[in-house]
């Protein structure tokens, strides 16, 4: 019960009122006559009329159009909803308005390895925008035609974004630390016309040489016209034209005008089967959530942002959301523990930043290793730490409050690339209790259902969203009839957005995610698919069969252990351990090496042959062995035995639920 956890925070009448959100509320009284008596009766307001919320959120905000919607939300279904027809702008704009007002201003501070420290005004952002775009369209980079991108979390990556969606085409990124397979996954499904690449890095101290991978990738895309590469000491390879030759034009800005729901970037959001899901998101859906979530994370022209975040993850396309508002983005380009793990802290205190956010397991790890990040600098500057990825620990609250600063106002928050948002986040009005995030995010009518689709507070059940949002999908890449978009969010429950979160509601309107309730691997706030592990591992010769489940859940260190069916006669030995090992990061990422490889006689499956991964999670996590499996659905009963005896061998570890 959220009365029962206790308050570590609360924020100052002065920081109450000073905030965007006491702003908004003051301005729809103002503006709109409504008055709420608490947070939650205007979160109930602003999913019963999603129409008036989200027309007050375009007011406010002042989003910048060519042309006005003709009504907010046309249709009102789940999936399927039609946000804003008529309305013609470009996510860019919402962005590069900046530069307008404040054009002498440092828009972006980048801290590489690989490049040293470097800043960009805003002006000079604008400027090498509109130079990039003209070459992409010298290049026939036309509206509708997608960009793709293998760089780090630098300006490069920044800056190729905005001048692909400038001109009405499509963005997608990997980070160069990505295996190659898992790159070609996701690349071949969307035929991009231009890749942008950088093959070489520095990482941990150590250059990082990716021609090759590069190379195989490049070989790989026969849609590609052009590839652009940017210079990490010697020669680009034949044929690549050099970045630095592209964006040092002095060309005019023009952004140009597309619909609302026109496609702005592809990301990818695993699923336990197939190949990545490629997840479209739409210009003017994407300005709207922005929009919310600058609100609950009182982001404003005046801050210095930074999340801690590789390319790769959905938080790097969460930087948006604070440059949109005007404030300056501070990127961290290396590892987050080289020379130690004082270094992001340093970083954080030498660049005054007000608001910096990682994942729960970058402050978990900080804290395990004894690092008092108030002792590495002067953090005077910084009032918000954000947290997601995975579940924070009520103990990491403490060691915030302890260790890094007294007077902060900690903001954990939950979503996922699937929505590209928040669904629980925080309220800068509002307490901080330990273990718990403040609020449901406005406009997101978020709750929990047990297994019979009953809404439940104060006990934990499926995340679900009840309305629709304007972030949600547009559709999946090559998903022609919508089946593989509806089967991966709404076939639980009929016209309701299903998470794969467990979540428990409280009654003051909190919240605490406790992990995965399905089968998609969750390793440091980067989701995966188990069917890229699948392709790595059964790829190897001496393996014929496995499965592999992430023991994710609130309190407990995520821990995710591998089983394989070996061929008959093989022993799984070290060798052969570090052969599956380097398979996974050859193919996949080494984030998704296993912490435990187990040999095993079968993976258990149903009568249709699908792989038993969540009823093993469940008796992993602790549940009762009689009731996460119905064995007469198995097509061998049998092989659920030997996770039984490994579950009661890990009886009593921290991995093991209660």
């Amino acid at each position: 019960m959220s009365s029962e956890r206790k308050i570590l925070w609360t924020p100052s009448r002065e920081r109450a009122e000073a905030s965007t959100m006491a702003a908004f509320t003051r301005w729809l009284t103002a503006e709109r006559g409504l008055s709420f008596a608490d947070h939650n009766a205007m979160w109930r307001w602003s999913i019963d009329d999603l129409e008036g919320f989200w027309a007050a959120i375009w007011d406010y905000f002042d989003i910048r159009a060519a042309v006005p919607y003709q009504r907010i939300l046309a249709k009102r279904q789940m999936p399927g909803a039609e946000w804003c027809p008529g309305a013609m702008l470009n996510f860019a704009d919402s962005v590069l308005r900046n530069a307008e007002v404040t054009p002498d201003r440092t828009a972006i501070v980048t801290q590489s390895e690989t490049f040293g420290r470097s800043e960009m005004t805003w002006a000079e952002l604008r400027r090498q925008t509109a130079s990039l775009a003209a070459r992409l369209k010298g290049m026939g980079v036309g509206e509708g035609d997608r960009v793709a991108a293998i760089l780090p979390n630098t300006e490069t990556a920044l800056i190729g974004f905005l001048a692909t969606i400038s001109i009405g085409a499509i963005w997608s990124l990997c980070a160069p630390d990505m295996g190659h397979v898992a790159i070609l996954d996701r690349f071949r499904q969307i035929e991009p016309k231009v890749l942008l690449a950088q093959g070489r890095y520095v990482h941990a101290g150590k250059m990082i040489d990716r021609g090759e991978i590069i190379a195989g990738i490049v070989a790989g895309l026969p849609s590609l016209a052009a590839i652009v590469g940017v210079r990490v000491g010697g020669a680009l390879p034949e044929g690549h034209l050099d970045w630095s030759d592209l964006t040092g034009d002095d060309v005019a800005y023009r952004a140009e005008p597309v619909a609302f729901d026109h496609p702005l970037w592809i990301v990818y959001s695993s699923g336990t089967t197939g190949n990545p899901k490629p997840i479209v998101h739409g210009h003017g859906g994407v300005i709207l959530e922005y929009a919310v979530h600058t609100l609950h994370m009182d982001i404003s022209a005046d801050d210095r942002f930074c999340w801690l975040t590789s390319s790769g993850w959905i938080m790097w396309n969460s930087q948006w959301s604070a440059l949109s508002r005007g404030a300056t983005v501070a990127m961290f380009d290396g590892a987050p523990n080289h020379p130690d793990m004082g270094v992001v802290w340093r970083f954080v205190a030498d660049e005054g930043l007000t608001s910096f956010g990682a994942g729960a397991a970058f402050f978990s790890g900080c804290m395990k290793a004894g690092i008092v990040p108030r002792d590495t600098g002067d953090l005077s500057a910084l009032r918000t730490l954000g947290s997601t990825g995975s579940p924070l620990s009520a103990d990491a609250y403490g060691w915030v409050y302890r260790d890094v600063k007294p007077d902060i106002w900690l903001v954990p928050v939950s979503g996922g690339t699937d929505l590209v948002g928040a669904f629980v986040l925080g309220h800068p009005m509002l307490p901080v209790r330990a273990g718990e995030m403040q609020t449901r995010a406005l406009g997101n009518a978020v709750r929990a259902f047990d297994e019979d689709g009953n809404e439940v507070t104060g006990a934990v059940g499926e995340l679900v969203c009840t309305e629709p949002l304007p972030s949600m999908p547009l559709f999946f890449w090559g998903d022609e009839d919508g089946t593989r978009l509806h089967d991966s969010y709404f076939d639980t429950y009929p016209g309701i957005w299903r998470h794969g979160d467990w979540i428990e509601i409280t009654p003051e309107g909190g919240s605490v995610i406790y992990g995965r309730s399905d089968a998609t691997i969750n390793r440091k706030g980067l989701r995966l698919g188990s069917a890229e592990i699948y392709q790595a591992v059964e790829g190897l010769d001496e393996v014929l069969d496995s499965l592999v489940v992430d023991l994710e859940f609130l309190g407990r260190d995520s821990f995710m252990p591998l089983f394989v069916v070996l061929q008959p006669g093989l022993v799984l030995d070290e060798a052969l351990k570090a052969r599956i090992n380097g398979a996974i990061r050859s193919a996949v990422s080494a984030r998704f090496i296993p912490d435990e490889i187990v040999a095993i006689a079968e993976v258990p499956r149903t009568l249709s042959g699908k792989k038993l991964e969540v009823p093993v999670k469940k008796l992993l996590l602790g549940g009762d062995p009689g009731k996460v499996v119905n064995r007469d659905s198995m097509a061998n009963p049998g092989s659920f035995d030997i996770f039984i005896a490994y579950a009661a061998g890990r009886t009593g570890s921290k991995d093991t639920a209660t």
